[in-house]
């Protein structure tokens, strides 16, 4: 059964201190989550002094690849639904003394996008929301002409068997996966408001890279 936003809160909210080390057990099962969200934020195309807007940013393990591209005068904005999350976010930043990182402790579907952004980006997150499509089209209407949107996230696989399908989620449930959630394609959404410019099936068809881009 899909986790219903409450239940998606307390999940991460038990999950936020030990989620960094937690993330890592994605290794045993071979996905390389790292490499995977280098890839996503490849993607965006970004500039220096760019601003770029992260969904579902968690402890904010994508910042400093995001920071990498717009640079210190550029700005991302984290937002995310779990305050126990962006605690974690907030002394990465400290530590790092990152000045041009923001913190948004927000439902995504209730969001204020700012106009204008040149990017936005959604790793492992934005399928565990039910109003995705709402996330996607205010996202959509808020970037910049020929900026992206874009997702990396867990797909059901079409050639794998039923059984290594129910296993794979039995070992990723711990952050929220279902068999439920696989009848959520966020990819349709990117292609209902923006032009796909690549879809492309990562980890056997486990995952995917989906690129829209702004009309």
């Amino acid at each position: 059964m899909a986790l219903d936003k409450r239940s998606i809160a307390l999940l991460y909210r038990k999950r936020a201190k030990s989620y960094d080390f937690s993330a890592n057990a994605y290794y045993l099962l071979g996905i390389r989550e790292f490499a995977y969200r280098k890839i996503g934020v490849a993607a965006l195309n970004l500039k220096k002094g760019d601003t770029v807007i992260e969904i579902g940013c968690g402890t904010g393990l994508n910042f400093n690849f995001l920071r990498k591209k717009v640079g210190p005068n550029g700005n991302i904005i984290g937002v995310d639904l779990t305050p126990e999350m962006l605690e974690k976010a907030d002394k990465r930043i400290r530590r790092n003394s990152w000045q041009n990182v923001t913190l948004v402790q927000s439902d995504a579907t209730v969001y204020r996008f700012p106009e204008h952004i040149n990017g936005i980006i959604s790793t492992f997150a934005i399928t565990l929301i039910p109003e995705y499509d709402r996330v996607i089209q205010k996202g959509a209407a808020a970037l910049s002409p020929n900026a992206r949107f874009v997702i990396v996230d867990f797909k059901k696989p079409d050639r794998w068997p039923m059984w290594m399908i129910k296993l794979f989620v039995i070992l990723t449930r711990p952050f929220g996966v279902s068999l439920e959630i696989a009848d959520r394609h966020p990819w349709e959404s990117v292609a209902r408001y923006m032009t796909t410019v690549e879809f492309r099936e990562l980890y056997f068809g486990a995952l995917y890279l989906c690129v829209g881009e702004a009309l």
